[in-house]
């Protein structure tokens, strides 16, 4: 980590355990940092068991604020509700109606949480902004012409790596963001916060859900916002099941709420033009080996001119699968991994790692090919 001396950084705070070790990481190293803390909406009905945005509540603006105090930085609150409701929770209902698994971590982060913070930094004559992401960015040496371009890298710790939620930030944001956990595992970076008096982040636990809905709550988010249309389950020989209330109820390798006898069943598709789910209790089923990505996303803003040959990762928990990346048609690309991979999801994202680097990913749009 770069070590400025009272130089100002825009630090986002969510009041977790990453971002609040980050900030003084940055402070320690000389930077002078200022705490922003973004308020997110939440979906507001009276059966979402959130009453608010889990990324950031009272409570963790408050441990925010509270810790700000204690190095004499400055902490600010940003209310970005309304862009949250139209780049995030808009674009999770257009997908589910498109038939497709939306990821609203990958669309947050370009579209409005980096947005926001540097919007904030440049409003107020800041040129830096930092979070408690895991991840690495490097000057690319490779490239001499363009004055600025940088890498992505994956973190230290290969578990908590967040690269694969980043892989679609732009150059004009690379350039002027600093990543100071990326040198830390995660236990390291508890083993700091407890030596900086922080013991209270080992009680608290993460949530899985997403971030503005309960996950109990999403059948009711999804019959409210989407509605229902009941439509026929058939497996792949086209033989009748039964009855499915909606096919954005499902995702490919959906177990649950099928609600056949003699399971366990698997979501491997959907006919989407006569509203059909299409299962199958073969989980080899759920295997393919290409897709159809668009658009893709390079990071260093050069499109390669031959197949390029890479890792992939099709969800964050995924491990890097050998592939190979074709151009078809301008931003339309097609991916072909080496061996088939379970249960790859229209909506999806699939992310490229060279080594360390990670040159970007694109969105998962067809398995059908």
């Amino acid at each position: 980590m770069q070590n400025r001396h009272n130089q100002k950084i825009v630090v986002g705070m969510s009041g977790g355990v990453d971002s609040s070790v980050a900030l003084i990481l940055l402070k320690n190293s000389g930077w002078q940092p200022i705490g922003v803390s973004l308020k997110y909406a939440v979906w507001d009905d009276k059966e979402n068991t959130s009453r608010e945005n889990i990324c950031c509540s009272a409570a963790s603006f408050a441990v925010a604020k509270k810790i700000c105090d204690q190095l004499g930085v400055a902490h600010h609150i940003i209310d970005v509700s309304g862009d949250f409701r139209k780049e995030v929770i808009d674009y999770f209902t257009s997908a589910l109606k498109r038939h497709e698994t939306p990821n609203p971590c990958i669309v947050c982060n370009p579209r409005l949480k980096f947005k926001e913070l540097f919007d904030w930094a440049h409003n107020h004559n800041i040129q830096y902004v930092a979070t408690g992401h895991y991840a690495y960015i490097q000057k690319n040496k490779k490239i001499k012409k363009q004055k600025n371009n940088f890498l992505l890298l994956t973190a230290k710790d290969k578990e908590k790596d967040q690269t694969y939620s980043l892989a679609f930030l732009p150059q004009v944001y690379l350039k002027n963001i600093i990543f100071p956990l990326g040198g830390y595992t995660k236990k390291e970076v508890y083993q700091l916060a407890k030596k900086y008096g922080l013991n209270f982040f080992e009680k608290i636990k993460q949530s899985q859900d997403f971030c503005f809905v309960a996950g109990k709550s999403m059948p009711r988010f999804l019959s409210q916002e989407i509605g229902e249309k009941v439509g026929l389950i058939q497996d792949k020989e086209g033989n009748i099941l039964g009855e499915h209330p909606g096919l954005h109820f499902y995702t490919i390798g959906q177990r649950k709420r099928i609600k056949l006898p003699g399971g366990p069943w698997f979501v491997i598709g959907f006919n989407v033009k006569e509203n059909i789910l299409v299962v199958s209790q073969d989980e080899k089923d759920l295997y393919q080996q290409a897709a159809i990505l668009s658009p893709v996303h390079f990071i260093s803003n050069q499109t390669p001119t031959r197949p390029l040959k890479i890792k992939a990762k099709i969800r964050y928990s995924h491990k890097p699968a050998r592939a190979t990346l074709y151009q078809l048609d301008g931003n339309k690309f097609k991916i072909v991994f080496n061996q088939p991979q379970k249960s790859i999801t229209p909506g999806q994202y699939a992310v490229f790692y060279q080594g360390r680097v990670c040159p970007g990913g694109g969105r998962i749009t067809d398995i059908s090919i």
